[in-house]
């Protein structure tokens, strides 16, 4: 499978069969966020696989009641450490790099038949008392992960020409 059709085959799935994902297709997944680029090739990304029923269960909860979180027989927590570093532009890198590396995560399931969804609602101090993650670092996203049980349709997206300019923003 190339790229686009990685990137044409995604969706967010939220809903999940009830079977484990293979480990050589978790490392697979796992192995494509470890090379995703970063600012100052710091790296600072941390991902917290989540396997336990009841953790998936209570990670669920912390995603404020989104039962499919638990469903899922994985879920993977980015996290950003390093928090405090900000790319020349102004912006805060680890949410960018840990974002690229989440993505690069999503593109590689796609190609081994998983789904995934980002998930941006959750209780950020529950979710990390739950999983120990220690005071400095920052959860980014749950990426709850497996074989999906349902073939969502395609969202729509805006035209091309609503969303690119060419050599500035129109007036």
């Amino acid at each position: 499978m190339d790229v686009m059709e990685a990137v044409g085959r995604r969706r967010s799935i939220r809903a999940f069969e009830d079977r484990p994902v293979e480990e050589e297709k978790l490392r697979a997944v796992l192995e494509a966020g470890r090379l995703a680029p970063s600012a100052k090739n710091m790296q600072e990304w941390r991902f917290v696989v989540v396997q336990d029923p009841g953790l998936r269960r209570r990670l669920s909860v912390a995603a404020n009641g989104q039962e499919f979180v638990a469903q899922a027989p994985v879920v993977i927590v980015g996290c950003g450490t390093q928090c405090e570093y900000r790319m020349p532009c102004g912006q805060p890198a680890f949410l960018i790099d840990v974002a690229i590396a989440l993505e690069h995560m999503v593109l590689e399931a796609v190609k081994q038949g998983l789904g995934t969804c980002w998930i941006g609602a959750y209780k950020q101090e529950e979710v990390k008392n739950l999983l120990r993650i220690p005071p400095e670092a920052q959860v980014v996203c749950l990426l709850p992960l497996g074989h999906p049980a349902q073939e969502p349709e395609a969202r729509p997206r805006a035209p091309m020409e609503e969303i690119v300019f060419q050599d500035g923003w129109p007036v």
